[in-house]
């Protein structure tokens, strides 16, 4: 043992220091310091000897000094041990780097190495609980600090290298024996590892609560411990508790964000600037990345305390769209998923795509996150009618049954959308874990808060933007939701979750809430655009024979079934799908000749099937099937409609299959119209009169089969010129007139299609004679729709009488208008006033004339000017290209042949002109009807006519050339 050594020996014998033994140890401690070059190897051992006692001493007399110069004020005393403990950590902090180059010596040397480490950073402990009350060096005791600090965990650093090498060496390769210095050494630095990461652990705790400014020794603990930690070393993880670490992490960051969410909730309409919300959140930021470096090293060792992470992590999604709602509060909104969100999902991910987690606690952690059970309410009943600030909303649930409370339901949905938009960078089983839980997504969806917040809410999201870096950009969180799920349907296709997926898909097909169905049918119309053919034909086949299982079951759809939504879904999918897959479902349906094939058939029809994108074959089959079935069957019930009674109303249904296919045809545009002759007029009035005499069921068939007939009129505009349209009017004046109204619910379903009808009889030529039947028939049917009250039929009603009034040659139209109409009546006084019904027909009126006449705007003449002159710049160059000659050599050609034969030249030359000449042509005749259309417009006239005639000169010349080659 040194000199210096043995007096330190004798001064902790005393039980306090005065001044005198006080200056002895700052004069020992700068001897040692002069005599540590002496011996190499003995001068830093009997150095470190010397510190640890030091370090002892000055850790058991501070409080006792501290407490002594404030009771007698012995300032001298205090400063001269303030002194001594900052020159034995400066000397600590000498010392460190020595034993680095030393490095690991033999037991007795690595044994005092390690007290000499445990005494100085105890000490360090103390000066830091302590820095308050040594105002007057608290900066150097700082600096000598963090020095100590740094120092130490560079040791760490550099034993832990040693470590392996003597781990490597331990075990004799000859004769198997372990070598125990070696492993001593092992030892000795395992242990001095695990100390000084729980070391810095605590003193990271002590620095995050501490009422002083300790930023600095927060950000050197917390990143001693992520470094001590990522040395690699299983042992040093398996004796420290990162579970405790970790969580500790978690409580320090959402104290923090709890103590910054109250800020800004106390700011009522103060609001937050960006910057202030952004520092607000960096300490919570802090926090998150430590733990998620830490987690990303040992996600095996946490998977105990997923609650507390994901817990933390749900309450920052609640928080971020909770804030979303606050006008206010939009840059804290802002802050909070640009610095927080991407940092907290970082954590659930680090476990989720950890190989390290069992896929069994993948399935844990979102089973729990995203619990299939129903949310509770965090009120009590006397608070149910108050909504709850954002604050008692996140922060008040902190507890295990927490993902069940129904104040996280919008978090937990974000959450889930983030999951879905970061679902790329999963793995396998994080995927179908994802997969399983889209049930819950849907179900979640179907809250009234939830559903209503998804379609008025915006959130702040992250978009990449071609050619610059991704943004913060405030976007409809419906959109934000359609785009996750698109990207998860994607990342999911080629994997083994897109059985869960389509299954999914499917099983939601024909969900009744409108928002899930919108979803759903947004899903698979980007599944039809981007799949391959095969895929497509796959899907389209599982659909349609899922349709055939519903039409099995079921009798002909009415406007509102399952058939019918089912029939809509399938047609929505094909307007996107390829003509091979078109053909498909087509060939599926017409080669079965079974009655829910038939059903099937309607159907698609009546909810608009592209016939027209179908191939040319099946094209014209498919029409004409049409077409000669309506034929057959009104040749076939010319007089009375062939069914074998009302009992077998299901093969009734199918036996007037194609009225309403032809009728549905005809309303989407897909045959025409000219195939329907006088013989559906003759078949309406057989069907009137069917109509009277039927009972039950029977009269049900008679009535659509009315209703499809008009509509098929309606879309055969020809027909309204036929003599037998005059006894169809008197047929159906008794079903419809006046004196009928209310009389007979069935017809009711009629009225829609009875209401195309009378608009179309704007083509008759009606004359106007009070004795004449036609004309009272009109009026008196008019009458009956001008009088109907439900909102429907109104619009229905006074829709069909402005394009009658419109169009018709009739000039007494009042006579039309009955003095009781729906929309005669003031909706406040309820007193009858013209007033009302002629402004309703005005707008409408005025509203189809908007829709006929087109008046371009200037600035529609404006770029039409400016797509000239590109027209026409593009034309110039193209005349002044000049062909030169691809070899260097001249050949001599002769004169005459070359100039007989002519050069090819290649077709888009020859198209292009072509195309040009074209558009010269619609040019002139677009600026012929503005000069009738507008005759103001003389200026603008004059610079056209400028403009085209040189651009005509153009064209003409590049004709000629094109000639001459």
């Amino acid at each position: 043992m040194s000199f210096p050594s043995n007096l330190f020996s004798l001064l902790s014998e005393f039980r306090t220091w005065d001044i005198t033994q006080c200056r002895t140890g700052v004069w020992i401690l700068k001897l040692d310091s002069s005599l540590l070059d002496l011996d190499e190897c003995g001068g830093i051992f009997n150095s470190l000897s010397l510190s640890t006692k030091a370090s002892l001493c000055c850790r058991k007399h501070l409080e006792m000094t501290l407490s002594s110069s404030e009771e007698s004020q012995e300032e001298e005393h205090a400063n001269i041990f303030f002194q001594a403990m900052l020159l034995l950590l400066l000397e600590s902090s000498s010392a460190i780097p020595e034993m680095m180059i030393t490095c690991v010596g033999g037991k007795g040397l690595m044994l005092t190495a390690e007290k000499f480490v445990v005494e100085q950073l105890n000490l360090v402990k103390a000066s830091i609980l302590d820095i308050k009350r040594i105002n007057s060096i608290a900066s150097e005791v700082m600096k000598s600090v963090q020095e100590v600090l740094n120092s130490s965990v560079k040791l760490c650093k550099t034993y832990a290298q040693v470590l392996k090498s003597e781990a490597d060496g331990m075990i004799d390769d000859k004769n198997g024996t372990i070598d125990g210095e070696r492993l001593d050494n092992v030892n000795y630095v395992g242990k001095l590892l695990t100390f000084t990461t729980d070391f810095m652990y605590e003193l990271g705790i002590i620095a995050a609560t501490a009422d002083a400014n300790l930023v600095t020794i927060l950000n050197i603990s917390w990143k001693g411990v992520v470094a001590l930690l990522q040395l690699g070393n299983e042992g040093l993880a398996a004796k420290v508790n990162v579970a405790d670490i970790i969580s500790s992490l978690i409580s320090l960051a959402t104290g923090s964000l709890k103590h910054t969410a109250e800020s800004w909730s106390s700011k009522c309409k103060e609001g937050v600037t960006v910057n202030e919300a952004k520092r607000s959140v960096l300490p919570v930021k802090f926090y998150l990345i430590n733990a998620v470096r830490i987690l990303s090293q040992c996600p095996c060792k946490v998977s105990t305390i997923y609650k507390d992470i994901t817990q933390c992590v749900l309450m920052i999604s609640t928080l971020g769209i909770s804030l979303c709602r606050e006008p206010h509060l939009k840059a804290s909104s802002e802050a909070l998923v640009e610095f927080l969100e991407p940092t907290s999902c970082c954590l659930l991910h680090t476990l989720l795509i950890s190989d390290e987690v069992e896929q069994e606690t993948k399935f844990k952690i979102l089973n729990w996150l995203f619990t299939d059970e129903k949310h509770s309410s965090y009120a009590s009943p006397g608070e149910a009618n108050r909504s709850p600030t954002f604050m008692e909303g996140v922060f008040t649930l902190y507890c295990d049954n927490m993902p069940r409370e129904r104040a996280l339901i919008l978090g937990q949905v974000s959450l889930f959308l983030n999951l879905l938009r970061s679902s790329p960078d999963l793995k396998e089983d994080g995927i179908i874990g994802i997969s399983q839980k889209l049930e819950w997504f849907f179900h979640c969806l179907i809250d009234e808060d939830v559903y209503s917040s998804i379609l008025v809410l915006k959130i702040p999201v992250f978009l990449s933007r071609a050619g610059s870096s991704p943004g913060l950009v405030w976007q409809c969180l419906f959109s934000s939701l359609l785009l996750a799920l698109k990207v998860f349907v994607v990342v999911a296709s080629p994997s083994v979750a897109w059985g869960n997926v389509e299954f999914f898909l499917l099983e939601n097909f024909l969900h009744p809430h409108f928002l899930i169905w919108e979803i759903n049918m947004e899903l698979w119309c980007f599944i039809v655009r981007g799949a391959g053919l095969e895929m497509v034909n796959d899907i389209m086949c599982k659909l349609c024979s899922l349709f055939k299982l519903m039409a099995s079951f079921r009798p002909f759809p009415a406007n509102i079934c399952a058939l019918r939504k089912m029939a809509r879904s399938i047609c929505m999918l094909l307007s996107y799908a390829t003509q091979p897959s078109i053909d498909q479902v087509y060939c599926f349906i017409s080669d079965d000749r079974s009655p829910a094939a038939c059903i099937m058939y309607v159907a698609l029809l009546m909810e608009g099937f592209p016939l027209k994108s179908l191939s040319d074959g099946l094209k014209k089959h498919a029409i004409h099937r049409i077409i000669s079935s309506y034929h057959s069957f009104i040749e076939k019930n010319e007089k009375k409609l062939q069914v074998d009674g009302p009992s077998r109303s299901f093969d009734s249904y199918i036996l007037c299959a194609p009225v309403y296919a032809i009728s549905s045809a005809l309303q989407y545009h897909q045959v025409n119209s000219a195939d329907v002759n006088e013989k559906t007029l003759k078949f309406i009035i057989t069907t009137i009169n069917g109509y009277k005499g039927a009972m039950g069921v029977l009269k049900e068939v008679y009535c659509k089969l009315l209703s499809k007939s008009l509509a098929i009129v309606s879309n055969a505009k020809h027909l309204y010129a036929s003599d037998v349209m005059q006894e169809v009017i008197l047929e159906l004046q008794p079903l419809f007139g006046t004196k009928n109204i209310g009389s007979d619910v069935l017809l009711d379903h009629c009225k829609p299609d009875l209401s195309f009808f009378m608009a179309g009889l704007a083509r008759m030529d009606i004359k106007e004679d009070e004795g004449s039947t036609i004309y009272s028939a009109l009026w008196d049917m008019y009458g009956m729709l001008l009088r109907e009250r439900h909102w429907a039929n109104i619009h229905l009603a006074i829709s069909a009488f402005g394009y009658f009034a419109a169009r018709t040659s009739c000039n007494q139209l009042w006579r039309f208008v009955p003095q009781d109409a729906a929309l005669s009546f003031d909706p406040n006084t309820g007193n009858v006033t013209d007033d009302r019904f002629m402004s309703e027909l005005k707008a409408f009126l005025d509203k189809e004339g908007a829709l006929l006449v087109v008046t371009p705007s200037t600035e529609q003449y404006a770029i039409l000017v400016k797509e000239a002159l590109i027209l026409k710049e593009t034309v110039d160059k193209i005349s002044n290209i000049k062909l030169r000659d691809s070899s260097p050599d001249i050949m001599e050609i002769d004169s005459e042949s070359h100039v007989t034969k002519k050069r090819k030249l290649p077709d888009g030359i020859s198209e292009g002109v072509v195309l040009l000449q074209s558009g010269l042509k619609v040019m002139g005749d677009g600026l012929a009807q503005l000069q009738q259309q507008q005759h103001g417009s003389h200026d603008l006239h004059e610079k056209f006519s400028t403009q085209l005639s040189r651009l005509e000169d153009v064209i003409y010349h590049l004709v000629g050339l094109a000639g001459d080659v």
